[in-house]
């Protein structure tokens, strides 16, 4: 994967505020997507109230959990590594205790207990309710494993913890699953259907991070223009809704205002988007209100038609790019990222280049590109060969990134002489002497101290730019304090 943007958060551990009277200690480490984060929260708040304290050394842990991913096989292998790392310390500390949850964990089920001799836990994402009984299994001296997928919102009776919080930003989750199919993906499988989570468990959510005085807030879906609550159910199912339920259900954009107009000191984002749910009432939410961010991740995956059928993506390549031109229209100062993947079975060096032309046409802020790796169990891997030499992928892949980057640097080229407004969210990486924040298009800004902190919104004047970040000199406080 090559990711154009500044900072990443893959591989973190994660520690949490301790409870004195907790005596058992857990090293959680996520991989993947925000959801696999936000998750992560989800379990350790469950943990939290079974006598376990976070702790990033994982030499003291007696419960070690890795969070995974499935969506590449590169992702698999670097969780299998970590599990290496992790054999090694348990040689030493034979009572540690090792669960793999996520994505990985619901694709491979038990055979990763044979696979892996090291695990004695296999959680999928919908079972972490269950994990103080697997817990006792393991304690007993038993393998324990729950994958059953759900087909309701589990985890909206649950607060999560803010694991490694830096009480400015955090996640919450508004929905789960994926009704898509796309061929290459094995989301479907793994995280079940979509479901929808009720409003007002959202908003109770929000409303306890506003009182904690986090500043903005990231709506997390697998597919979260899909959001649809009727009372509870599958999405599927909503036609076979009562006229009542119908009648007061709440979709995204609603939920997108509702939240927006509540906190206006708040700053919302929204992810992950996809193409053929993008509806104009989403839009004109983001384009009404200041505090919604203007910027949409809206992933493609492929600038050609015919790949875009054979990946079973429900929109075409015109009709990607006449909403993009909407986008435009309705929000002109919206930043837009991307997905794709390169060297999919079949593509020719024309698909290819459709897909350097569609970048170009969109000149999209940055982006997150791959090359094709074949997914056990999905519809590709069952039907279409993986015909696309590794040079080419790489090759091809390489020319994407190389665009990117071009038009990365484009993008923050258009800030320098702007004022932006930016949330703080952190000393730079880079420098101790320097904040580091996003504007509202999510493009890193970074500039002195000053006499300002961590969860203000600041006006910066932008006097110059990497291809993935802003420079500038914050000049006042904006109106959102």
């Amino acid at each position: 994967m090559e990711k154009i943007i500044e900072e990443s958060k893959q591989g973190e551990s994660l520690v949490l505020e301790q409870k004195p009277e907790n005596t058992k200690k857990l090293f959680i480490e996520s991989y993947g997507c925000q959801m696999n984060f936000s998750d992560s929260e989800i379990v350790a708040s469950i943990l939290h109230g079974q006598g376990y304290n976070t702790t990033q050394n994982l030499e003291d842990a007696d419960l070690v959990l890795v969070n995974t991913c499935s969506i590449r096989d590169k992702a698999e292998q670097t969780v299998r590594k970590r599990l290496e790392k992790y054999n090694a310390v348990k040689s030493i500390n034979p009572g540690m205790k090792v669960g793999v949850l996520g994505c990985m964990a619901e694709r491979l089920k038990a055979k990763f207990l044979e696979e892996e001799k090291i695990v004695d836990l296999v959680v999928g994402p919908d079972a972490y309710k269950d994990l103080p009984n697997l817990l006792a299994e393991v304690e007993e001296g038993r393998d324990a494993i729950n994958v059953i997928l759900s087909k309701e919102e589990t985890y909206g009776d649950i607060s999560p913890v803010r694991l490694n919080s830096n009480g400015v930003t955090a996640f919450v989750s508004i929905t789960r699953g994926c009704d898509n199919m796309c061929t290459f993906c094995v989301v479907p499988f793994t995280r079940g259907r979509e479901r929808s989570r009720d409003p007002q468990s959202i908003m109770d959510e929000i409303a306890d991070l506003h009182s904690k005085n986090f500043k903005e807030i990231t709506l997390l879906g697998q597919n979260v223009d899909s959001y649809l609550w009727y009372g509870g159910g599958l999405k599927k199912d909503y036609e076979k809704a009562t006229d009542m339920q119908k009648a007061t259900a709440v979709d995204f954009a609603q939920l997108l205002d509702m939240a927006a107009t509540t906190y206006p000191k708040m700053r919302f984002r929204f992810s992950t988007s996809n193409p053929q749910d993008m509806h104009d009432d989403v839009l004109y939410v983001i384009a009404k209100h200041h505090n919604v961010c203007k910027y949409i991740h809206l992933p493609v995956q492929s600038g050609s038609t015919r790949i875009l059928k054979e990946m079973n993506r429900q929109h075409t390549r015109e009709e990607y790019m006449a909403l993009i031109d909407k986008i435009r229209a309705i929000i002109p100062n919206c930043a837009i990222s991307q997905d794709m993947i390169t060297g999919f079975p079949t593509e020719t060096e024309q698909d290819h280049q459709d897909t350097l032309s569609l970048m170009q046409y969109v000149n999209y802020d940055y982006g997150f590109m791959f090359a094709y790796s074949e997914r056990p169990g999905t519809s590709a891997a069952r039907k279409l060969e993986d015909d696309i030499p590794e040079a080419t992928k790489k090759r091809r892949l390489a020319e994407i990134v190389a665009l990117q980057r071009q038009l990365s640097l484009n993008c923050t080229e258009a800030f320098v002489g702007q004022v932006v407004e930016v949330l703080i969210e952190k000393e730079s990486h880079r420098s101790d002497q320097h904040w580091s924040g996003r504007n509202s298009q999510n493009t890193v800004a970074v500039f002195p101290k000053e006499h300002y902190k961590p969860g203000d919104f600041v006006l910066v004047r932008i006097d110059s730019c990497t291809s993935a970040t802003l420079i500038g000199e914050a000049i006042g406080f904006s109106e959102m304090n």
